[in-house]
């Protein structure tokens, strides 16, 4: 089976602080881990105020079902309400090569 990468790109609303955005992504943190086939995630901000969650997963189906499973998780609406809707793009993408 090839690993797969979840790469979720945003913006947050105006309201949000990096701080606390950090903090609800620490809130999901227990949801995440105990999902089948979660592998490791990490999360980033560019330059341009873009943020990055990035998480890898076994397979692209623990990546399809963590998506579906993360839609109705207590721990994710607030930090759904936290980005930008119209500035939310994921997609998942098939490791070929790492080092």
């Amino acid at each position: 089976m090839t690993e797969t990468v979840e790469i979720v790109t945003f913006a947050l609303n105006p309201d949000v602080s990096a701080a606390r955005f950090v903090e609800l992504s620490r809130q999901t943190e227990d949801f995440v881990r105990a999902l089948p086939g979660f592998l490791h995630r990490r999360l980033s901000q560019g330059a341009d105020g873009r943020w990055t969650d990035c998480v890898v997963w076994t397979d692209a189906a623990a990546a399809e079902a963590a998506a579906r499973a993360f839609e109705s998780a207590d721990c994710a609406a607030a930090l759904m309400a936290a980005i930008a809707p119209d500035s939310l793009r994921m997609r998942h993408e098939a490791v070929h090569w790492q080092m």
